[in-house]
């Protein structure tokens, strides 16, 4: 029996491990790589094995940094099944078409800026695009757009065509995502799943986000047993709204040869959860105080959730002034209604605090669900203040761009940052350079948003409590309070220091641990 690492090897995205056993090839995960584009395009758009040779996926969650690769492997020739939890299948459904959606919509972008260059060429006779009038500037934008909404991608496509310039290809497409969604298939936890020739999963809870599982991989091979345990994103304890992650495992579970852990928060340890509150309410009161607005980059699956979450309680106490709040994203609104069908996931403080009430903790009076492109770009111009929570996370896409670009400059307000934000991401810019500027007091740097730079004046807020990542100690509490008896730990899903600190930590304690360097096998 072998595993090779092919993905979130001292990195943080782009998770994938391929089991190979029994002449069956199982992949646990198949992440999308996120940080340098050039990088991720390359990395994304190739595979280190023939993706028809592979028997079937076992998903440890939605997230897009696990997930967001699958339609690629599936047009590619993978015809197996997608083994999952049931909410991470229904997430899925609409995570996997808004990626789909995202990546036609970037490469549409890309492209007419290919055209657009060229008729200013051509409008300018070479001499560049400062020799352009407003008026000549404008008559090409209407060629290219339909409206101020929409661009012309027929007339787009038309100019690409016959001038042989260089076109942009989405990564996969909304129907290749639509083909690999019917792929899926959802089970409950603790229900063993025959995922190849005498090889099966079990999925315990992982507390990370709805859905998120521990995963127990048995294999008999040579009539010998072998059990691999894949963490997946493994989540703090003591969260609100979804269950800690599973501590108890079958008796038949918990002699484990290899360990796959997570690493993410290795060499960090996290505020209590407790403070959250206190911390939100500040930010809140202090960003309204001096008229401004708050603009929380967030993940649609969970973050969005608890953000909401905690802003309704602090509603509901009169703790923070009723501003208006706007979830600027049509893919949480979707993955919010996936929550409310899954309240089984739920812990006994939610239930208390809402569902005994008959009260939906994810819909209140101050709270509005933006859908249209068009109220999207009529929010960013709103100088009143409020609160606006959009995707993506690490703002390298999405609507989450159009705000920034709008608020950035301005430093009545706040960029609160909730969540991780991985190495070569515009995310960890304004959390590096805000982190800079605030301490220093210096002139403001400028950042790169859509092609056109803007000051960075608002002020950046931190809370880290929010994190869905075990820190430190709760990886190793995972370790020492379950069940699990573990001969050999291979640490991932964490960027190169925090790998090795966790490992050299893990070491310390008497367990046998390694960093995988990409494309490492090992024989079980």
């Amino acid at each position: 029996m072998q595993i090779t690492f092919y993905g979130a090897c001292k990195e943080v995205t782009g998770s994938m491990h391929l089991i190979s056993a029994n002449d069956s090839r199982i992949l646990l995960d198949c992440g999308m790589f996120q940080g340098k584009r050039k990088e991720a395009f390359i990395k994304n758009r190739s595979y280190p094995f023939e993706p028809s040779l592979v028997s079937n996926i076992v998903l440890s969650h939605s997230h897009i940094d696990h997930s967001g690769r699958i339609p690629l492997l599936s047009a590619s020739g993978f015809a197996g099944r997608i083994i999952s939890t049931r909410p991470t299948k229904d997430a899925c459904e609409y995570m996997l078409l808004d990626s789909a959606h995202i990546q036609e919509s970037d490469a549409e972008y890309l492209n007419y800026k290919t055209a657009r260059r060229f008729l200013y060429e051509v409008a300018s006779s070479g001499k560049g695009d400062k020799s352009l009038t407003n008026k000549k500037i404008r008559e090409i934008k209407k060629i290219l757009r339909k409206d101020r909404w929409y661009l012309n991608k027929v007339k787009i496509n038309e100019i690409i065509d016959k001038q042989n310039l260089n076109r942009i290809e989405p990564l996969y497409t909304v129907s290749e995502a639509e083909q690999a969604i019917t792929q899926f298939e959802g089970y409950p936890h603790k229900y063993p799943v025959e995922i190849g020739s005498n090889i099966r999963c079990t999925f315990y809870n992982a507390g990370h986000i709805l859905g998120s599982a521990i995963t127990i991989v048995e294999i008999v091979e040579n009539s010998k047993k072998f059990n691999i345990c894949y963490t997946g994103d493994l989540g703090r304890f003591n969260k609100v709204i979804l269950r800690d992650p599973a501590l108890k495992f079958d008796e038949s579970h918990n002699e484990i040869n290899l360990l796959i852990m997570e690493s993410t928060y290795g060499d960090r340890i996290h505020g209590n959860t407790e403070n959250i509150e206190q911390k939100l309410e500040e930010v809140v009161t202090k960003t309204y105080q001096r008229g401004g607005s708050i603009i929380i980059p967030s993940f649609a699956m969970e973050r969005a959730q608890e953000i909401i979450y905690f802003l309704h309680k602090l509603y509901n106490e009169k703790r923070i002034p009723e501003i208006p709040i706007y979830v600027n994203s049509p893919l949480t609104f979707n993955l919010t209604r996936v929550f409310a069908e899954h309240p089984e996931c739920y812990d006994r403080e939610t239930h208390r605090d809402f569902l005994e009430n008959s009260k939906n903790p994810f819909t209140f009076k101050q709270l509005k669900y933006i859908q249209t492109v068009k109220e999207s770009m009529k929010l960013t111009q709103n100088n009143n203040p409020h609160i606006v929570i959009s995707a993506s996370g690490m703002c390298e896409s999405g609507r989450i761009l159009h705000h920034l670009r709008y608020k950035i400059h301005n430093s009545k307000n706040t960029i609160l940052i909730v969540g991780f934000m991985a190495e070569n991401t515009l995310g960890r810019r304004i959390l590096e350079l805000g982190s800079q500027n605030n301490e220093n007091n210096q002139e403001p740097p400028l950042l790169k948003i859509l092609g056109k730079e803007y000051p960075l004046n608002a002020e950046v807020a931190v809370i880290n409590e929010f994190s869905a990542h075990a820190d430190r100690d709760e990886l190793i509490y995972f370790l020492k309070k379950s069940n699990l008896k573990v001969k050999k730990i291979a640490v991932v899903h964490g960027e190169k220091k925090p790998s090795q600190s966790f490992s050299e930590c893990l070491n310390t304690l008497g367990y046998d641990s390694f960093v995988p360097d990409m494309g490492f096998s090992m024989i079980l």
